[in-house]
């Protein structure tokens, strides 16, 4: 019996927390779609600054806990132009940031 208690929670898990192996290619470490809607609930490491301006964007290891909390739609690409702008924004007001203190 206790067999297959952990076999159905591991179930409902892998069910609850659905990243294709599409999605590991891209970086995406969680992807957890909202009920009934086409939003997810995302995570994934952030783009390396040195790559921000660049043509070829590259993210972050995963291990370095620099990740990105991200809710919207379930495409989103995690070096997709939209996550590149908006984290090239974030950095530039970082470096801005000691200047306005």
């Amino acid at each position: 019996m206790k067999r297959i208690g952990s076999l159905l929670s591991a179930l409902a898990l892998s069910g609850v927390f659905c990243v294709t192996s599409a999605d590991v290619a891209n970086g995406v470490l969680l992807k957890q779609p909202a009920a009934a809607t086409s939003y997810c609930h995302m995570k994934f490491p952030a783009v390396r600054p040195s790559t921000l301006a660049g043509d070829h964007p590259m993210l972050k290891s995963s291990t370095t806990g620099d990740v990105i909390d991200f809710y919207g739609a379930c495409d989103e690409n995690p070096v997709g132009r939209d996550q590149v702008a908006s984290q090239r924004m974030e950095y530039s007001q970082q470096l801005d940031e000691p200047y306005f203190d």
